[in-house]
């Protein structure tokens, strides 16, 4: 697919904040102290000021992170980091992807989702922020079919912040195609993407629509 694929990319708003506006989760922390409901706003972020002026930290201290195993990995470079996608459709076990890895993108170009004509099925993602506010994370695709364009999907996933948690992601239902016409194979080109137009990760994959499930 080409790189054109996704057409031209602007944030929610249409506004495109210049590389030297962006803050470090330290910065916004101090940023206007004393209004309440940033405060508010920032902690939602997972930013939080405490233990005296000028110190940052995070909604769980290092003690307890050891308590429940999880951890802000500051020694991986990525600010984002997908660790799956996958689809969920009712009665049915979660199709996971994997995508935490360059070994497992690379093994997708072997594996096929396959999908049921006629069912509703949403996909989710789950992600991690390690290092700095991420704004306005979007995930994008384009499904081709025969090298034509068929479907497109541009799905805003919102701000976040550093943070121990695992994010989970779902986006609106769809229904799948039907009927013979339908059926058969598709590629998806995805990406992941923020309003600094960083893109935290591009992939190919590909399903098939198919009359009963395998």
């Amino acid at each position: 697919m080409a790189d054109d694929d996704f057409g031209p990319l602007t944030s929610a708003n249409g506004y495109k904040a210049s590389s030297s506006a962006k803050k470090t989760a330290a910065e916004m922390a101090e940023m206007d102290a004393a209004d309440e409901s940033l405060k508010k706003w920032k902690e939602s972020l997972g930013i939080k000021v405490g233990g005296g002026a000028g110190k940052l930290s995070f909604l769980f201290s290092k003690h307890d992170l050891r308590i429940i195993g999880k951890s802000v990995n500051t020694s991986d470079p990525r600010n984002v980091v997908l660790l799956s996608i996958a689809m969920e459709s009712s009665g049915r076990p979660d199709v996971v992807i994997p995508l935490d890895s360059p070994a497992a993108i690379e093994n997708l170009s072997s594996q096929v989702m396959t999908i049921k004509e006629g069912v509703e099925y949403r996909l989710k993602v789950k992600f991690r922020v390690n290092h700095d506010v991420v704004s306005g994370l979007r995930y994008l695709h384009v499904v081709k079919r025969s090298g034509l364009k068929v479907d497109k999907a541009d799905e805003m996933l919102g701000s976040y912040g550093p943070s121990v948690d695992v994010y989970e992601k779902k986006f609106p239902l769809e229904e799948a195609p039907s009927g013979l016409i339908a059926r058969g194979h598709y590629n998806v080109k995805s990406r992941f993407i923020d309003d600094d137009q960083h893109i935290h990760l591009e992939w190919s994959w590909s399903f098939d629509i198919k009359k009963e499930w395998d």
